[in-house]
């Protein structure tokens, strides 16, 4: 299984832009905020990238596609967290402005990614 380093993939790299904002939107947060939905918006924003990682280190396409799965699980869990914050007013309008466009991008990149994966060994066993 030929793949790129998992870090020079466009979709890994918008993975941690997203974890990294998250993490410093909720540093601000009061303890309440943080120990509940700060602690579960920060792990599942890190397990996207985390899950894509792992998924390229695995050594199947099998594998690689399941992690990729799971990171895109962990993107709607985020969505999730993130809509709870918000309406608990935890998430200033600009702040949402500014994850929006990077949740935008990553549902699709996701999507693309777990599709490329495995698509040249399958294109092979077609025939």
């Amino acid at each position: 299984m030929a793949s790129l380093s998992f870090e020079k993939l466009s979709v890994y790299q918008l993975a941690e832009r997203l974890a990294d904002d998250v993490w410093h939107i909720v540093a601000g947060w009061d303890h309440i905020a943080k120990e509940t939905v700060g602690k579960q918006l920060i792990r599942a924003a890190d397990s996207i990238g985390a899950n894509i990682a792992e998924g390229s280190g695995r050594g199947s396409y099998q594998d690689n596609r399941r992690f990729v799965r799971i990171a895109r699980g962990s993107l709607y869990e985020v969505r999730h967290w993130l809509r709870r914050a918000y309406t608990r007013k935890l998430i200033a309008e600009d702040q949402a402005c500014q994850l929006k466009p990077v949740l935008d991008e990553l549902a699709p990149k996701l999507n693309a990614y777990l599709k490329s994966i495995g698509s040249a060994e399958l294109a092979t066993t077609d025939k």
